[in-house]
């Protein structure tokens, strides 16, 4: 009777994760986005794609990193074609740095807009557009009703969404599947090399829907995400998906 009710239960919880748009990955195959540790924390340990993220900026300086850390998740959202919607006000990001990640210029629209009401209504028709990877939103504030309406579109187009929040007054409730925040560490110049190192980030994921919200540190080198604990070991890479370890 209690194993019975077990398997109730665990059944009950897959079928709820179904119902809000988390897939399980059949046996053996490997759905991730590179983020290696961080995707445990996801339901079915997979990063949540035709979803909204929220993105929290509370500085300058972390609406950098979070936009370091972007670029590197769409080098894997694009692998696959499709292009990227960049939506903002006041646009910040030099496109050639792009570069840097894997992520070609070219295949980033960039779309610059007078108010926050466009902005969102712009996000909201980029989501419906099946044939884009991803659609990128620099925002302020955005209302849990404002929320609701990207989800509902991505629900149909699995297209995923992210929202970066630059100074917001308060987080506020959402609909997003998780809320982020990320700041930039001390890079680690490599031996013998001089200069800078690879890009470091502190991740925190604050909230994650029937997930485990945590604390990271992720460094990106040679084309993908690793612990920082192991890139300075130099033993175990995790590598995108499609690239191979080198």
């Amino acid at each position: 009777m209690l194993q019975a009710r077990k398997d109730l239960i665990n059944q009950l919880q897959k079928n709820i994760l179904q119902w809000q748009g988390f897939v399980v990955p059949p046996a053996g195959a490997s759905r991730g986005i590179g983020l290696g540790p961080v995707e445990h924390a996801f339901p079915n340990g997979v990063f949540p794609t035709g979803a909204i993220h929220e993105m929290l900026c509370p500085t300058p300086e972390q609406a950098a990193a979070t936009g370091g850390l972007m670029a590197g998740l769409l080098a894997s959202l694009m692998q696959q074609g499709g292009v990227c919607l960049w939506i903002s006000l006041s646009r910040k990001l030099f496109p050639p740095s792009l570069h840097a990640f894997g992520v070609v210029p070219d295949r980033v629209i960039f779309v610059d807009v007078q108010c926050e009401k466009d902005l969102l209504w712009a996000m909201e028709e980029g989501l419906k557009c099946e044939g884009l990877a991803a659609v990128i939103a620099e925002v302020r504030e955005i209302s849990f009703a404002q929320s609701r309406r990207l989800q509902l579109a991505v629900e149909s187009s699995r297209v995923t969404g992210f929202l970066l929040r630059n100074d917001p007054r308060k987080p506020g409730a959402n609909t997003c599947v998780a809320r982020w925040r990320v700041t930039s560490l001390p890079s680690e110049p490599g031996e013998g090399v001089p200069g800078i190192g690879f890009p470091r980030w502190q991740v925190d994921l604050l909230r994650v829907r029937n997930g485990n919200p945590g604390s990271w540190k992720l460094e990106w080198a040679e084309g993908r995400f690793m612990p920082v604990a192991e890139a300075a070991a130099g033993t175990v890479e995790i590598t995108l998906p499609g690239r191979r370890a080198g």
